[in-house]
């Protein structure tokens, strides 16, 4: 059997992406895969260290007006339509999966063309401009959210199967966690990330929260700063006193490549609203502060985070709402209210969906064996 995947751009569609792959590959059935992403995007680094062959294309984002901009755009998308169909006549796929990027769009619209089987899954809550363009003509979207469903036509086969996340995420637990971390168990821990890159407001926030709890013993953070803003954290630390080796309950990291660990441990999350994150921040069940990225496409991780607050996983703070009285006063709340973390808790376990990847890859062999017997 052989499968393309085909994503790129951020992690939110790589990952994604790789997950899938991982999954095709458990089935046991020794897929053949071949990867088509961008030589700009984080596939270009994130694919081939996962152990997957890369192709690539040129695509190009298309203006809405017309433009000398505009009209180069349209001519990278006629080359890029010229390389996708030539990876598709030499690989000959059986199954096509677009995960997100204007990648997809040349990929995954040319074998529908061909008559291929073709799949796309959408992480977020509102989808994007290509995955909507896409879900006219593929065989099936899967969807991380049911509430998706309203944008895509009527006749669309829709599955809700979740985001496939690294199975290692949830293999980790508390105990283990915290030891690797070097935590106390015993006390309540609060992990804040901002994303792969880091947030800024979201670290000088997080100042004034490790200010409040520095030295407690029932109270442990562990907190990602980005590494371009790691100096600057820690310098703002030593500025207000706080030596975070001698506090005994604070870690600050430039980046974690350990999260399983960190999810294991937290009570609390305190992060960013993207697809990827909040699929493992419910498949290890854990309430969680979103602060969504203001400046996202179509505002969709202001969606992401309203979903999981009106399901009761979360609690929504605004950007502009941000700041460190803000996200104290958030914290601080529930850490003191056993009862509703333990509710919110439950809730955000309830919208997880750890076995995605299997579902997703499930699906495509469906589809493979569907056109087989035509």
């Amino acid at each position: 059997m052989r499968i393309i995947i085909t994503g790129g751009g951020t992690g939110g569609h790589v990952y994604p992406a790789i997950a899938t792959a991982d999954a095709l590959r458990a089935t046991g059935t020794n897929p053949e895969i071949l990867f088509v992403g961008t030589k700009s995007g984080l596939e270009a680094d994130l694919v081939p260290k996962a152990g997957y062959e890369l192709t690539t294309i040129v695509v190009s984002g298309v203006e809405r007006r017309l433009s000398f901009k505009a009209l180069k755009a349209f001519a990278t998308m006629a080359v890029g339509g010229w390389q996708a169909a030539a990876v598709l006549r030499r690989f000959r796929p059986d199954v096509v999966i677009g995960t997100g990027g204007y990648v997809c769009g040349p990929v995954v619209f040319l074998a529908h063309f061909f008559g291929l089987p073709t799949l796309i899954l959408e992480q977020n809550v509102i989808p994007g401009v290509t995955n909507r363009l896409l879900g006219r003509f593929v065989d099936a979207v899967a969807v991380t959210y049911d509430a998706s469903r309203r944008y895509f036509p009527a006749r669309t086969r829709i599955l809700v199967t979740g985001n496939p996340i690294r199975r290692e995420i949830t293999q980790v637990d508390r105990e283990t966690g915290c030891r690797n971390l070097g935590i106390n168990p015993e006390s309540k821990v609060v992990y804040a990330v901002g994303g792969s890159v880091g947030a800024q407001k979201l670290n000088e926030a997080m100042v004034a929260v490790m200010q409040a709890y520095h030295g407690r013993r029932d109270i442990s953070i562990v907190h990602v700063t980005g590494r371009d803003k790691y100096a600057a954290t820690l310098a703002r630390l030593q500025e207000i006193g706080i030596d975070i080796q001698s506090a005994g309950n604070i870690i600050v990291k430039p980046y974690l490549y350990n999260v399983a660990d960190a999810y294991a441990a937290a009570d609390l999350v305190v992060c960013r609203a993207g697809g990827i994150t909040l699929s493992e921040v419910t498949a290890v069940g854990r309430p969680a502060v979103l602060v969504p990225y203001p400046y996202a496409t179509n505002n969709h991780q202001f969606f992401n985070a309203r979903h999981l607050e009106q399901e009761g996983a979360a609690v929504l703070l605004t950007d502009d709402a941000l700041n460190g009285t803000a996200l104290l006063d958030t914290v601080g709340g529930l850490l003191a209210d056993a009862g509703r973390l333990a509710a919110m808790r439950e809730q955000s376990k309830r919208l997880g969906r750890p076995d995605a990847g299997d579902r997703i890859a499930s699906l495509a062999l469906t589809l493979r064996s569907q056109r087989a017997r035509r």
